[in-house]
């Protein structure tokens, strides 16, 4: 199993380091797995229409932050794939504004949602726990920045603290 280990500042973008400011510890398996189940804990209750709900104009429902958990997990995965298996092609960043209002969320339900996102948990688990030492040490260029795969595991699981703390917030949930 590899070790991995929280990212220094400077080792991701500046609009990253307060995911990675939330994260405690240094076992990113484990707050992976830990995390999945407080989420879903705490959306799962929502009912349809206040998953549609927006705290302000212009802001996202309930369901489309969710589905852009889902999406951005999704891009870090397949980064730290990439960067793992020595692949040096910079890849692009990506307009999450735009991912938002494309993905229709607000037209599924969130035990769709909810099902999704601990299904691709479960794979992100799953592709970390392959990862040696040496693969997590790895870094590759994305989004203009290179970054390694150990940083990546890290905003993954800081990216779902910046959410829960919104909803708790922002939403009220």
């Amino acid at each position: 199993m590899a070790n991995w280990k929280k990212p220094q500042p400077g080792e991701v973008f500046p609009y990253q380091e307060k995911y990675i400011a939330l994260v405690e510890g240094d076992d990113v398996l484990e707050m992976l797995s830990q995390h999945v189940q407080q989420t879903i804990d705490m959306l799962a209750g929502i009912d349809e229409q206040k998953a549609l709900f927006r705290y302000a104009p212009g802001k996202w429902s309930v369901k489309e932050v969710l589905q852009h958990l889902i999406d951005t997990e999704r891009i870090m995965c397949y980064r730290a794939l990439r960067f793992a298996r020595k692949d040096k092609t910079p890849l692009p960043g990506f307009e999450e504004n735009d991912y938002a209002p494309a993905s229709m969320a607000d037209n599924r339900s969130m035990v769709s949602l909810l099902q999704e996102f601990a299904a691709v948990r479960h794979a992100t688990i799953m592709l970390f726990e392959s990862f040696t030492d040496d693969m997590i040490a790895r870094t590759g260029t994305g989004n203009g920045k290179e970054i390694s795969v150990n940083a990546l595991g890290f905003i993954i699981v800081g990216h779902e603290l910046h959410h829960m703390k919104l909803f708790k917030e922002k939403y009220l949930i």
